[in-house]
Formats: structure tokens, sequence, C-alpha cells
């Protein structure tokens, strides 16, 4: 008897011990949806973050079906003010659709690439009620943005954060096709173990 008193105990324990903490807030497995409306890929990426290419007029109706609140655009100014690339006024459709607009200009020489900009989209993700649509042009900025962020924001691991940016469209590198052969990717240095090391 004492030794199935014993047996329960331990199990007890081990039932009540705290589960490991895993990175939330972002899906492992991203969720491909019907792109219709959208410019190439619509994915699900965290329970309330979705991430596409550029929408259509009909893309952001659809966005707001889908309980989005706020967008976070990637696209540079010089591609927002030309009709030719975008036919619409974003932020003015996204008013008069009573969604909540965010202009992060990402990439050229004006906006270049760099940890602040993901810091805006972080604080614009999590100063939001309801549902968030990241977009760029293709998703290739907003894919690579989200997995910065995963890693900056999330603390998910490089490589783990890197196989989630894949799923999406975070492209091949030319090099890969020169070669057939894909390349892993690792950071020199992230700016968690800067701030570690100062």
């Amino acid at each position: 008897m004492p030794r199935t008193a014993l047996i329960v105990f331990l199990l007890m324990c081990f039932a009540a011990a705290p589960v490991p903490a895993q990175p939330s807030g972002f899906l492992q497995t991203p969720v491909a949806m019907e792109a219709e409306g959208f410019q190439e890929v619509l994915f699900k990426v965290a329970p309330n973050v979705y991430l596409s290419g550029q929408p259509s007029e009909a893309g952001f109706a659809r966005a707001k079906q889908l309980g989005v609140t706020r967008v976070i655009n990637l696209r540079t100014n010089m591609e927002m003010d030309s009709r030719e690339v975008v036919p619409f006024d974003e932020a003015q459709l996204l008013a008069d659709l009573g969604l909540d607009y965010v202009h992060v200009p990402s990439g050229g020489p004006k906006t270049p690439y760099a940890p602040e900009l993901v810091a805006q989209v972080a604080d614009a993700i999590a100063g939001t009620q309801g549902n968030v649509l990241l977009h760029c042009t293709v998703a290739w900025r907003a894919t690579h943005l989200w997995t910065a962020y995963l890693i900056e924001h999330q603390d998910v691991p490089f490589a783990q954060a890197l196989a989630v940016g894949r799923q999406l469209n975070f492209g091949t590198f030319p090099l890969e096709g020169y070669l057939d052969a894909p390349l892993t990717v690792t950071p020199l240095q992230s700016s968690q173990e800067s701030d570690n090391n100062e």
C-alpha cells in the first residue's frame, strides 16, 4: 500500500509541476488562406495577426470581415503615392471602413530595414483591440519583418522563427538556386546578445 501511495504522490507532483513556457503569440505552422482580394498570399500567423500581399479594396473589406481592426502597411511612401502601383488611397479607404491605419514604410534609401521598424510594428500589434493585418506588396517584407518580430519580441529561437518565415513568403536566396541547395542562415550577433554583452 505505501508503494502505491508513493506512486500516486509522485504522479501528482509531476502533474502539478510547471510546464516550461513556450513562445506564444504566433502559430508554429501558419495557416494559408484563400488569397482572393490579396496579392499572392494571405496567412494567419498568430491568433490575432494576418499577413498578406497588397490587399485590393475588396481584400480590405474581407479583412474587416475577419475581425481586422488595424492594418499595418510596410510599403514605402513612393509605392503608396503612385496610383499606378496602388490604384486607391489606402489610408482613406481604411478610414471609410472604420479600420485603424499604421504606415511603417520599410525598405529603400529613405526607410532602410532597421530594428526600429520592427519595434514600431510590435507596438502597433500590442496596442490593438481586434485583429491585425500586416502587409506589403507580396508579403516578402512582411514575412521578413514578422520573422524579426518573433525573434526580438516573442523570444522565439532564431532557427524556429526562420522556419516559420520559410512557411510564409520568405523566398530563397539566389545562391540557393545557383547551387541547387538550401542555405542555412545564422546571425553573426543578435541584438539580444549585444544587450547582454554590455
